[in-house]
């Protein structure tokens, strides 16, 4: 039996309980992207969105050249409004925002962050059940879990960029340039270690090869 398996799976578990901590911030927060209209006057509306809210910033012009004026930066003081997508929230008057926001991807690219959630969580549950009694095979299923929950929020993170070309596209809304912030980050990082580590988890549960030609399998030391 491998003595250092025990370590390589906390190592690894460390790495993915980040992942999982970049994950739920990514969920939860709503700098996913941020939108900037056209400046005609001394002030614009900037705004900032998530997976279940937008929220919008009168802010102060900023000069960025002797020609170029842009809205923003989004970290400037300003006056500071957020509301819940209609979809989300059917009692809440919120017009602008189901004209501005695609309803199909919105709904979509929360449900399915909504699932990566559920496997991090399990896959969690499974690798601490897995360190009590030495059940190692509860591994495997961790592994997958945690595999799982890095695909769903990469799929988000692709939904969520199409809903953001389709505002910045359509001619009913005023934005017309935008950029993704450090939830969109926390996303992705969050799919490379949970996608990743997923995968070493399972390389670490499977059982020892034969590394003779005299040895066969069933020569392995059996789980627990």
């Amino acid at each position: 039996m491998d003595e250092s398996k025990p370590l390589k799976v906390r190592l690894t578990f460390s790495v993915i309980l980040v992942g999982v901590s970049l994950l739920f911030a990514a969920v939860v927060t709503d700098h996913w992207a941020v939108l900037s209209p056209k400046v005609e006057n001394a002030t614009c509306e900037a705004a900032h969105f998530g997976l279940w809210r937008l929220c919008t910033k009168r802010i102060f012009m900023q000069e960025k050249g002797p020609k170029e004026k842009g809205c923003g930066p989004i970290s400037l003081p300003g006056e500071h409004n957020c509301s819940y997508f209609r979809h989300f929230t059917p009692g809440q008057s919120s017009k602008i925002f189901e004209v501005t926001t695609q309803k199909e991807y919105s709904i979509s690219a929360a449900a399915i962050a909504i699932f990566s959630v559920g496997f991090a969580i399990i896959g969690t549950i499974c690798v601490l059940l897995s360190f009590r009694k030495k059940r190692d095979y509860l591994l495997k299923p961790a592994s997958m879990f945690y595999t799982f929950a890095g695909l769903c929020i990469i799929i988000s993170v692709e939904v969520m960029r199409q809903s953001v070309k389709r505002m910045i596209d359509s001619k009913e809304t005023a934005w017309t340039e935008y950029s993704y912030s450090w939830s969109f980050a926390c996303a992705c990082a969050s799919f490379v270690l949970l996608f990743v580590c997923g995968i070493t988890l399972l390389l670490i549960a499977l059982p020892r090869f034969p590394q003779n030609p005299w040895e066969t399998c069933m020569d392995a030391e059996p789980e627990h």
